[in-house]
Parts: C-alpha cells; structure tokens; sequence
C-alpha cells in the first residue's frame, strides 16, 4: 500500500521526506509510517484540484456515475481487507469495522445513482419574449476534513456526493487514521478518476496545512467532521473568503426510555447506540433518560448485559468494545466519572481501565453505567466520547422532553415508547436533526444527517448530500 500523498494523479513523498508514525490504540505498536504533508504540499494538492476542476466540472453525469460505480464495486471487493485496516488502526471489532466499510460504500453507490439527476427548472415567465431557467453547477474545488471514529464511511459520506456533483475534491484524513483513506483512494485511482479529481494530503500537523487549505480563495468549499471547537475554528477562516461549509460537529444524544416501552428492546437499543465504537460517535446515547417508574427494573436489565460485554483487541472473537483512540481519550472518561461520583452519582459497574493480561499498551476501558446522574456534573454538559452510560430519571413526557433538548446541542436522539401520539409528540418537540424512534440506528446513507443549533451545518447523505455541493444559478433569457 502507499504511504505517501497523491496529488494530480500521482504517489508522491512529502516535501524533506517527513513521515509520521501510526499508532494500533490496542498495542501501543507502531503499525506504519506516512507522508507528513507540508504547506507547500497542500498548495500542490489545491493546484492539482483546481486545474483538473475546469474539465471535471463539464463532465457528463453519465461519466460521473460510472466512475463512482466501479470505485463502489472495488470498494466492496475489499470490504474485508479495509476492515481489517480500520480495526488495526482504529481499534473497533472487525465485525463491526465491515459494517462501516459497507455502509460506506452505500454512499458511494448511492451517488453514483444521484449523479444522473442533478436537475434544473424552468420558471414561468412574465413576458412573452423571455425565459426562465435555474441551472445547478458544481461549487468548485472542495476540502474534506474527516475524523477518526469513522475513517472509511465519513470519507466516502463526503467524497462521493461532491465528485457525483461535479466538484474536485482533496481529502485531509485524521492523522490517527490515514491509512483508510490512502487505501480508499488507491481504489478511487484503480476505479479511472481522472488526475487531480481527488486529492489526498496527509499530515501530522492539521493547522499548517489546514491554514493552506482554508485560506486558499480557490477552495470554495469545506466539509468537515469533528468536535464543534474546532467547527468554529473552520467556519471563522473559511469566512474570509467566504467558502460555503458543512459542518458535522459535536452531538450530546439523549436516549428516552418511556414506561411504555418494551424494556428489553430498549436495553438492546441503549447498547446498540452507546457501546458501538466504544462510545466514541457522535449521536451515540450520552444521556439515557428513564421514566421514574420503571427506572430500577431498567437499571438491572441494563446492568445485566453490559456487564457481560466482551471488551479487547478488535480482531478477537467475540470482543464488541475495543480500545479508545488514545491516552487522552482514556484520561477523558476517567474525569467524567469521577466527577460525577464526586458529585453524588452512583456506578452501577465498570469505572475503570483495563489493564494487564492482554490489556498491555492498549487504552482499553470498562463499559461504565452511572445512576443517580445529574445536570451539575460534567457529563451532563460534555461529550465523553467514551463507554460510559449516565443514567437520569424524569416523571412527565413534558420534563423528558426539557432534559432532552441541550440548549448548545442537537444532532441525534432517540425514544423507545408504544405510544404513537407521544411518538409523533416527543419527535416534533425534540430539537435535532435526527430522531430515533425505537431505533438506536437511523443513519442510512439515503437519509439526511446533520445537526441543530451547535451540532453543525448543512446536510450529508441522500438528496440533500448532493444539494450542498451545488451552486443555483438563474438565467433570464431575452428572445
């Protein structure tokens, strides 16, 4: 596999040669060393990107679609090799790893598919002697910033929509997980995009190149994922040139548990959605809200099976939580629960890292459930970002629905309930882009996904991905 850059259709060393190490968060072991991208690389990378957009942008969609279709099929034809990357690098069970791969490649699929219908219309006019058109062309040059937790699926969630657009694209993949996406793109060039299309820049140092990147008034787009301090960050730089921005920041779900609901798929429901990649998502439950009523029989069932939770190496058998990504993601969730117990909440179990045999360099840490949890304490107001489960009580649909709606975030939540009114209630009064009603996974690469309020900007996936990489240009024509 390369390990370097590929800018304008080539593999190419970093400027001086510099290479950063990869870190597998289960061993502690340096697994490869990549390309350290410079400033002057990323310029290379905008270049390469806005030279090849002049002819990419008039590409017919047909063209387009194909190309994405045989990169989907390649894609597909290694689901198993790329998940065997994601977990070695990443750390999350292989099983798991492939559902990422593969619901990656939905959106690859799915665009190759949207790419053919990128329409226009034509609007009544109020003179005889004119028409009316309103074309949709491609932004131009886009930057894809993209996260760890996912190294695959917000890749192609971001990549796909934009070259289906028409648009050229360069990727600046987390530096804890690169070798996804330089595989990823080995395939993209394997599939026949032409030279500059698509980009990649990897680099140890996101701000230098980032500022590149940013600042460059040929980039007219940005698209990223990750914490909303650093969205802010992105939207303050891009404004200068004012770049259009998708933004898939921070999310502080909550996970409602009405006395109504079947408890044990609530159960299987809060661990679906808190324990997948060891807590470490962005709509993962963070706040599991219970009705008083049934609060100490859902503790107990809830206690039960997370206590049996096979936690380890991802490639293990069995395992279904693996490593966090790194020290100060362990360091994270241990000043989260002991501020909460500090502070009066109770550990039902877990609350600690494991540690010795087979445990030994790796940033492993118990499924936690805390009880007893309240709005004072830090959990409460941050994310964690880890495999611990706060438990809250309330008593009316009216309280659930005030706890639920954090005044800073609102980017996923969930509500197990047999109720249809309160259903359509609860759903309409929560404020976020996202709804799970007895689903703790709603994502679908078909569907929109994005966020409230400081949990981001824009929308991914189905028509309204595509929509975001589109210019709306009107035409008044005088016959």
């Amino acid at each position: 596999m390369e390990n370097r850059l590929y800018i304008n259709g080539e593999w190419r060393d970093a400027a001086e040669r510099r290479q950063f190490p990869v870190v597998n968060p289960a061993t502690g072991q340096v697994i490869a060393h990549v390309a350290d991208a410079t400033a002057d690389d990323a310029q290379a990378a905008v270049e390469a990107a806005v030279r090849a957009f002049r002819s990419w942008s008039k590409e017919t969609a047909r063209t387009r679609s194909d190309l994405l279709y045989k990169w989907y099929h390649l894609i597909a034809a290694h689901a198993d090799e790329l998940a065997d990357l994601i977990t070695t690098e990443q750390g999350k069970p292989l099983r798991e790893a492939k559902g990422e791969v593969l619901y990656g490649a939905d959106f690859v699929l799915w665009y190759a598919e949207e790419a053919k219908r990128v329409y226009g219309d034509l609007i009544p006019a109020s003179s005889p002697t004119k028409r009316l058109q309103v074309l949709h062309q491609p932004v131009g040059p886009v930057v894809a910033i993209t996260p760890w937790n996912f190294p695959a699926a917000m890749i192609t969630r971001k990549i796909a929509p934009a070259l289906a657009a028409g648009c050229t694209v360069i990727v600046k993949p987390s530096e804890e997980t690169p070798l996804t996406a330089i595989r990823l793109v080995e395939l993209a060039a394997e599939a026949g995009f032409p030279k500059g299309v698509l980009n990649l820049v990897t680099s140890s140092d996101p701000r230098q190149v980032g500022e590149v990147l940013l600042g460059s008034p040929l980039v007219r787009k940005i698209t990223f994922t990750g914490s909303t301090e650093v969205g802010k960050l992105l939207m303050r730089q891009a404004a200068d040139s004012v770049k259009r921005v998708s933004l898939e920041l921070g999310g502080h779900a909550p996970f409602l548990v009405f006395a109504d609901a079947d408890l044990d798929k609530a159960v299987d429901g809060v661990i679906a959605s808190k324990f997948r990649n060891a807590g470490q998502t962005c709509v993962c439950a963070n706040r599991i809200l219970v009705e008083e009523s049934i609060l100490a029989e859902f503790t107990e069932k809830f206690r039960a099976k997370v206590e049996r939770m096979k936690v380890g190496q991802g490639h293990q058998e069995g395992v279904e939580i693996g490593p966090l990504i790194n020290q100060a993601a362990v360091e994270k969730v241990e000043r989260h629960i002991q501020d909460a117990l500090q502070k009066g909440a109770r550990l039902v179990c877990g609350g600690r890292r494991l540690q010795g045999s087979g445990y030994e360099n790796g940033h492993f840490f118990e499924p936690t459930i805390l009880a007893g949890v309240t709005d004072d304490m830090l959990i409460s107001r941050e994310e964690t970002f880890g495999p611990v489960a706060p438990i809250y009580s309330f008593r009316t649909e009216e309280e659930a629905v005030e706890l639920a709606n954090h005044p800073d975030y609102g980017l996923a939540a969930y509500m197990f309930t047999s109720d249809l009114g309160r259903t359509v209630r609860v759903s309409e009064n929560l404020e976020f882009g996202i709804v799970g009603v007895n689903d703790p996974l709603p994502a679908v690469a078909q569907a929109p996904f994005g966020g409230y309020k400081q949990s981001g900007l824009g929308r991914e996936g189905g028509k309204y991905g595509l929509e975001e990489f589109l210019e709306t240009k009107y035409v008044s024509i005088q016959i």
